[in-house]
């Protein structure tokens, strides 16, 4: 009975390994490669990362379908779109058009937190305030105090909406605040990053999840800045449609997007990921949208992670464009930013 009894738990122990690291295995990654035709697939991640860790860090509530109850918040046409003539290149890269904005290309870690739809929107407010003020303005703002005194945006750690962050950003507004223990700007962010150790291994692997902060409303980092005075604000909040998105980028910058994860993309190394046919769905995520353009005659949009860069293609990645790959050509938000 007692080696029964041993045998029946070292089967569900087994079972249970293999359920939390399956996607991340060897065969599974070649078998995406066998498969997939736009894009190709590798190691990100220990094989033995607990699939709870992925889980953790999909916190993006954002994936929209338009409907009558949203369709007036979806941004079709604006004045400042006529400058651009109907001009939109084939290829286009933020990083490129503003050099001087460093953190369009800069590749942020949420850490072991569903912070996504934070860093994701607080990203892009900062390269619009950058792009708005011809670089003037050229830091982070507070992934922080939007992630953790945004109650009505979310859960902090446990996830939130895109778009409540940009209605915060017009009625609140956001302090600036860099990375973990930058001590730049007025609230850097606190969650400790997750980079991999000397064996490879992810640092948060099996670790909980951060456990959501107090909201502070001082200036921790910069303590030169006043608080109140440290916040910057967007004049408006909105979804974009499809065919808005590359005119409101080139107008305004970058934007947020969010998709549906599934087990093949935390896999992703290069090319233009779409879907694989049988994958199975995880969860929501936000990342920032910085350009598009075509590899081997397949559109694509180019996006920043927060997952740092020793993910993806150096912690950016591209997924097709124009068939709602994942549900992304609908759930984009973004803010025009107030400068004055």
């Amino acid at each position: 009975m007692a080696r029964a009894l041993m045998l029946l738990s070292v089967i569900f122990v087994s079972v249970y390994v293999t359920e939390q690291t399956y996607f991340l295995q060897k065969d599974f990654i070649d078998n995406i490669n066998n498969q997939a035709t736009t894009w190709k697939a590798g190691v990100n991640f220990d094989p033995d990362t607990p699939k709870e860790h992925f889980l953790k860090m999909l916190g993006s509530k954002g994936v929209q379908i338009p409907n009558k109850h949203n369709i007036h918040m979806y941004k079709t046409h604006d004045a400042a779109y006529d400058k651009l003539f109907g001009r939109i290149p084939r290829h286009f890269d933020a990083r490129r058009k503003w050099r001087r904005c460093h953190t369009i290309g800069a590749v942020r870690d949420q850490g072991n937190c569903g912070s996504c739809w934070a860093m994701a929107t607080s990203s892009a407010f900062a390269d619009r305030l950058c792009v708005a003020t011809n670089a003037d303005f050229n830091e982070l703002l507070s992934a922080e105090e939007i992630t953790f005194c945004c109650h009505s945006c979310g859960f902090g750690c446990n996830g939130g909406y895109p778009i409540k962050a940009w209605e915060r950003f017009k009625k609140r507004g956001l302090v600036t605040g860099g990375d973990y223990q930058s001590g730049e700007g007025c609230e850097p962010y606190r969650v400790p990053p997750c980079p991999y150790d000397a064996e490879g291994h992810n640092t948060c692997a099996g670790k909980p999840r951060e456990s959501n902060h107090r909201c502070t409303r001082m200036c921790y980092g910069n303590q030169d800045l006043d608080f109140d005075e440290d916040h910057r604000y967007t004049r408006d909040s909105y979804y974009l449609t499809y065919g808005s998105i590359q005119k409101d980028v080139m107008t305004y910058g970058p934007i947020e997007a969010s998709f549906d994860v599934y087990d093949d993309f935390p896999s992703y190394k290069s090319g233009v990921y779409v879907k694989s046919e049988n994958a199975t769905y995880l969860g929501g995520h936000a990342v920032k949208l910085i350009g598009w353009g075509e590899e081997y005659g397949v559109p694509y949009w180019l996006m920043v992670n927060s997952w740092n860069a020793d993910w993806g293609d150096n912690g950016l990645f591209k997924i097709r464009r124009g068939t709602n790959e994942c549900g992304i050509d609908n759930s984009t938000t973004a803010g025009v930013p107030v400068t004055n």
